[in-house]
C-alpha cells in the first residue's frame, strides 16, 4: 500500500494509461467550471470539452476526500482497464491539494435518471457500489459503469478479499459484508448490489426508502418474491405480455442474486445466460432472508431505525449491520 497519492504516481508498477494533467488545464477544459452536471458525496461534476473536441466529465474532488486510498483505488483500477461498459478514465489531476478526475462524457446522465459481466476485464475488481446512480448511460444508452472510489483490485487467482470495515451504499450491501459466518467477501458482493439494482429497475422504486415509516414498511425484496411466487404481475394492466414475461425473468434472476449465502448466487456470467435465457428454464430461488436466521431473536431484532446522519440512502458509508437490514 502506497502511503500517498504522489508516492503512487512515481511508482513504476501502476502503469497508468490516463492522462496527468495541471489545475490550470482542467480549468480552461471546463471553461473556468461553469458547466456543473452534478454533485455527490465525493466532490462536483463538470462538463468539459477536450482539445481534440472530445466531451468529457470532470469531477473536482473535495479536499477532504482527495488524500486518502479513494483517489489511487480510483486510478489504479478504472485506470488500468478498457471495457465496454466501464467510464473511460481518461486523465487525473494530482497537484498540491487539488485532485480531479477526468472521464469521458456520458450524456444520458444514469441509470437512476430513468427509474456487469467481467468477462471482458483482464483484472479482477471488487467494485463494492453498484447502485442505479452510478451507472451511467452514453448516447446509445449504453450502460457504463462509474465511481470506483471504493472499488478493491485483486489477483484472479483469490476468491475472497480481505476487508477491514463494510464499504458500500445502505439497501444494496451484501449480508457478508456484516455477518462473516455465512460466507467471505468476494465478487458474490457486486452480484447481490446486481440484483437490488435489477430489483429496483422491474419495481420502479427504491429497495429501501430511509425516511418511510419504518414500522409498516415491508421489506421491498419479500413483496417482489411474494407477487412472482403467487404468479402476479408486478407491472401495471396496460404491460404488453412480452413486457411480463420479460420483467418476471429479470425478477427471478435479481433473487437469485440477493440470496443471503455468497454460495447461493450465481456469478455474473450465469446472470448473463439466465437473463437471455427462456422464462421457462429458470427456477424460483428461495425466498430471500434480510438476516441469518440464528440472529432473529427477542432479544436481537434487527430495526430500520437510521440516525440523522445516514438517513440518505446515496451516501457512501462503514456502518453496524442494524442500519443495513430492515424488517
Amino acid at each position: 500500500m502506497y502511503d500517498n497519492i504522489e508516492d503512487f504516481l512515481q511508482s513504476d508498477d501502476h502503469n497508468l494509461i490516463p492522462i496527468r494533467y495541471s489545475y490550470l488545464e482542467i480549468k480552461k477544459i471546463t471553461n473556468g467550471f461553469s458547466d456543473k452536471l452534478g454533485q455527490g458525496g465525493f466532490g462536483s461534476v463538470y462538463k468539459g470539452k477536450l482539445r481534440s473536441g472530445r466531451f468529457a466529465a470532470v469531477k473536482l474532488l473535495r479536499q477532504e476526500k482527495t488524500k486518502g486510498q479513494d483517489f489511487i483505488n480510483e486510478v489504479a483500477t478504472i485506470g488500468r482497464i478498457h471495457h465496454c461498459n466501464v467510464v473511460q478514465l481518461i486523465g487525473f489531476v494530482a497537484e498540491g491539494s487539488k485532485r480531479a478526475l477526468v472521464y469521458e462524457y456520458m450524456p444520458n446522465g444514469s441509470l437512476e435518471k430513468y427509474i456487469f459481466s467481467r468477462q471482458g476485464c483482464d483484472m479482477q475488481i471488487l467494485h463494492f457500489d453498484i447502485k442505479p446512480h452510478n451507472i451511467l448511460l452514453d448516447e446509445n444508452f449504453t450502460p457504463k459503469v462509474s465511481d470506483f472510489g471504493l472499488a478493491k483490485l485483486y489477483p484472479t487467482n483469490n476468491s475472497i478479499v480481505p476487508l477491514t470495515m463494510a464499504r458500500g451504499t445502505i439497501g444494496y450491501m451484501a449480508p457478508e459484508l456484516f455477518y462473516k459466518s455465512i460466507g467471505g467477501v468476494s465478487h458474490k458482493a457486486d452480484v447481490y448490489s446486481f440484483g437490488m439494482l435489477l430489483m429496483e429497475m422491474v419495481g420502479r422504486r427504491k429497495n429501501l426508502n430511509a425516511l418511510a415509516d419504518h414500522s409498516s414498511q415491508m421489506y421491498f425484496p419479500s413483496w417482489i418474491y411474494d407477487q412472482v411466487s403467487e404468479g402476479k404481475d408486478i407491472l401495471e394492466d396496460e404491460a404488453t405480455e412480452q413486457e411480463k414475461i420479460t420483467t418476471k425473468k429479470m425478477t427471478i434472476v435479481a433473487l437469485w442474486c440477493i440470496q443471503l449465502k455468497p454460495i447461493d448466487r450465481p456469478s455474473m456470467h450465469k446472470v448473463v445466460q439466465m437473463l437471455v435465457a427462456d422464462i421457462e428454464s429458470l427456477e424460483i430461488p428461495p425466498k430471500p432472508f434480510l438476516v441469518p436466521q440464528q440472529t432473529l431473536n427477542d432479544d436481537h431484532r434487527i430495526n430500520m431505525i437510521d440516525p440523522p446522519s445516514l438517513r440518505d440512502p446515496s451516501q457512501e458509508c462503514s456502518i453496524d449491520s442494524s442500519y443495513q437490514f430492515g424488517r
